[in-house]
């Protein structure tokens, strides 16, 4: 973990992250076959949000944090279906349904153990980038009915209410 080429890695991911701009990224995403993931949500991406919105999402700013050797728990049975989008399909979002409670542990970037206890937002990011770690992408998981481009979304559903947005999780649209 300590080498420069981890090191490295792990700052061009950061750079990458944030030339995106995500909120999160996985080193496969990057061309890595390494169990590393980042995830920041920064507080300047909840200002083009509805208020409304980040508080339904429980979402708030997380600050950067390096994951390696992450393992997910998911924690209870409460799940939520939100819009998720992704860098490595660039343009396009579609309703995915997660779990609302996870536990992470692995290490930071210095080895030593982490682990993060998330609900809402958070939660999602966790689950979705460590799907990256298993091959996986939010399209695997989405409400086929509800794959777009991001201005069809913009233009049709961003100002829906979530069980308006989501209605394609109990019924074909």
């Amino acid at each position: 973990i300590a080498s420069s080429r981890i090191q490295a890695l792990i700052d061009s991911m950061i750079e990458t992250l944030r030339d995106s701009p995500g909120e999160g990224l996985a080193a496969s995403q990057v061309g890595e076959n390494l169990q590393i993931i980042i995830i920041e949500d920064l507080a300047k991406y909840h200002k083009i949000r509805p208020k409304k919105l980040l508080a339904e999402q429980d979402r708030k700013p997380v600050e950067l944090t390096v994951i390696i050797n992450p393992k997910l728990t998911i924690v209870g049975t409460e799940t939520a279906s939100y819009f998720e989008g992704c860098l490595s399909v660039s343009g396009y979002v579609a309703v995915v349904e997660r779990a609302l409670r996870v536990k992470v542990s692995g290490l930071n970037r210095e080895g030593k153990p982490i682990e993060i206890e998330a609900t809402g937002w958070l939660a999602r990011i966790l689950q979705h980038e460590l799907d990256h770690l298993s091959g996986k992408l939010y399209i695997d998981r989405m409400c086929p009915r509800s794959f777009m481009t991001e201005k069809a979304f913009s233009l049709h559903w961003a100002d829906k209410r979530a069980a308006d947005r989501t209605h394609c999780m109990q019924t074909s649209l």
